[in-house]
């Protein structure tokens, strides 16, 4: 199953490719840096910066776009995305820009082109909200209203 996607590349993308999948089974498409060749980013620890792509996608309705971490830059170098999943939303038509944060110890260069995060495209349902006097005559669940660590590590 396919969904076209209409997808343009802002003058400051040009030369960079499109959206590509690391393999072909592979949920995420790398979004890269649109930074000028002569000005990389330098993070440094603790900092968090807004690193744009150089696109702008026209999602459908009932759609999203995540824009998640790749996991080979925070495990090798500390940098993710600060507001992950960053949510595009489908009337959204502005340029995607990605806020990445530091959290290694050594500065971090971006140069343009380099592989920053993933954008995920999904589905979602519309909801329409059913307001309820109790959820006790819903069916009774084993976690009932237990919250943060009530299932255990195993």
């Amino acid at each position: 199953m396919s969904l076209a996607i209409s997808i343009y590349q802002l003058p400051h993308g040009e030369g960079l490719p499109l959206p590509e999948q690391g393999s072909f089974l592979a949920a995420g498409f790398d979004l890269r840096a649109a930074l000028p060749k002569d000005h990389p980013v330098i993070l440094k620890s603790g900092e968090r910066r807004l690193i744009p792509s150089g696109l702008a996608i026209a999602i459908p309705e009932g759609y999203e776009g995540q824009i998640r971490p790749r996991s080979g830059l925070a495990l090798k170098h500390g940098v993710t995305v600060l507001n992950a999943p960053g949510t595009i939303d489908a009337d959204y038509r502005g340029e995607i820009q990605v806020l990445l944060i530091h959290h290694g110890e050594e500065p971090f260069t971006i140069q343009r082109g380099d592989r920053i995060a993933q954008l995920v495209i999904s589905s979602f349902e519309k909801i329409l909200w059913d307001p309820v006097p109790s959820l006790e005559a819903l069916r009774e669940t084993s976690r009932g209203s237990q919250g943060y660590g009530s299932t255990g590590t195993h």
